[in-house]
């Protein structure tokens, strides 16, 4: 019996993860990651996030919302909202404050 010669097989497209198969960060660890990296910049706590977008950059973009000077009563507490920019691995690029407004005060 003749033993047939085996060649190594190509690597196929399965071996490789294309750019759409890898995995994406879990969203709900980017907004987490969001809230960490701007409680940590500004010094405020997160209180919650308003949205979250993707932008053009295949980012995202968080709206975090923050106390900025609690108060008693708690209704007369300031917020804002801050936009932040984090890039497709959730890294921080940008952050800036879009909106300042009391609790449970609504938009016009």
């Amino acid at each position: 019996m003749t033993e047939r010669s085996r060649r190594p097989q190509a690597a196929t497209s399965r071996s490789r993860p294309r750019a759409e198969d890898r995995e994406a960060p879990d969203l709900r660890d980017l907004v987490q990651e969001a809230c960490r990296t701007l409680t940590d910049l500004i010094g405020y706590p997160a209180e919650g996030v308003s949205a979250v977008c993707p932008t053009e950059s295949d980012g995202w973009r968080v709206s975090v919302d923050v106390l900025e000077v609690a108060r008693i009563p708690d209704t007369t507490s300031l917020l804002a909202t801050y936009d932040v920019e984090l890039d497709a691995h959730g890294r921080l690029k940008q952050y800036r404050r879009v909106r300042r407004y009391r609790r449970g005060w609504a938009d016009s």
